[in-house]
């Protein structure tokens, strides 16, 4: 199967090109490497791609999702069975400081996408949303099934509106589109904005760590190895034309929870931290910022039964390996 992965030196793009190339599909990898963090880490996770023994079903295009002209050219030379959208620009709280790299990138990138998606008549197109899309809902589990009109951070109002010009183009063009909500995704090769990944460097200099909402906080935290598995089972699997009882739509569009369906609380997630890094850390506890949401929690249930998928990794599993990592490339 030949895969276009946009953001393939990110964080979830790196890890689900190594999985690809482990089964033999050939890749093509897009990215801009642009510096909302640092760049060497994105080109590390390119080093280590290339150290694959598969590496020659390999191909990495630096470049832009958002250039129109680039685009249109790029799916004119190249055909692919499924693309996987994971090109965005990512973060809640940075959306509030550049909201206009937000657009660029999550509604002109996205449209590139899937206007080289129709013209190309590719199969599947797999594209990453956020659980941030749930906004100020109240009702626990999220389910993907339930109204999301209260974002209350830019990065997720241009997620949620990913999920609608995806519906028109599976209504328009007959193209199989899936969204995937991702829960907090965490692991090696990290991104660094991330909380995870912040607690860990300040615990391990000695310095302190910030702890939002005085720590009342629980979040569905996601180890990347089953965001991936999930991931990969739902690319090979595109969904059918549907209907709800709601609407006359009917079309080949779904969207699908992936979490690891059971929050953890922020006070017990930092303590694992603590727990892998030998060392024990020094809270400063500050209120809710702008753009957080108190709790987060997937409803899994339709990535279940379409896809028997479960996640399965603990927490204490994940931050261990990814301490372990973190020692090491620091």
């Amino acid at each position: 199967m030949k895969v276009l992965v946009t953001g393939a030196a990110g964080f979830i793009g790196f890890h689900l090109t190594l999985a690809l190339l482990e089964r033999n599909d050939q890749v093509v990898g897009i990215d801009n490497l642009n510096d909302y963090y640092d760049p060497a880490l994105k080109q590390l996770r390119l080093d280590e791609i290339a150290k694959h023994s598969k590496v020659s079903n390999f191909k990495f295009i630096k470049a832009d999702i958002s250039d129109r002209a680039f685009m249109e050219q790029f799916f004119i030379e190249h055909s692919f069975d499924v693309v996987v959208n994971l090109a965005a620009q990512a973060g809640v709280r940075y959306s509030l400081e550049n909201p206009h790299v937000y657009v660029e990138s999550n509604l002109v990138g996205f449209v590139n996408i899937l206007e080289g998606c129709r013209h190309s008549q590719v199969k599947h197109l797999v594209y990453a949303s956020s659980s941030s899309v749930y906004g100020m809902n109240v009702k626990q589990p999220f389910s993907a099934d339930d109204r999301v009109d209260y974002p209350i951070s830019l990065y997720a109002a241009t997620k949620k509106s990913n999920e609608l010009m995806a519906h028109t183009y599976s209504h328009l063009y007959n193209i199989p589109t899936t969204g995937l909500r991702f829960f907090t995704v965490y692991g090696p090769y990290g991104r660094p904005d991330m909380a995870y990944y912040k607690f860990t460097k300040a615990i391990l200099d000695g310095d302190t760590i910030d702890v939002y909402n005085n720590g009342n906080m629980k979040r569905d935290f996601t180890y990347i190895d089953d965001i991936v598995e999930g991931t990969v089972r739902i690319m090979d699997s595109a969904p059918l034309p549907s209907s709800n009882s709601n609407s006359l739509a009917i079309a080949p569009y779904q969207l699908l929870n992936i979490g690891n369906n059971n929050p953890v609380a922020l006070q017990d997630f930092i303590k694992a931290i603590e727990v892998a890094c030998g060392k024990q850390a020094d809270r400063i506890f500050l209120p809710m910022q702008s753009g957080d949401v108190p709790v987060t929690y997937a409803d899994i249930d339709d990535i279940m039964d379409r896809y028997n998928f479960k996640p399965s990794y603990a927490i204490a599993y994940g931050i261990d390996k990814f301490v372990s990592w973190y020692k090491t490339y620091h």
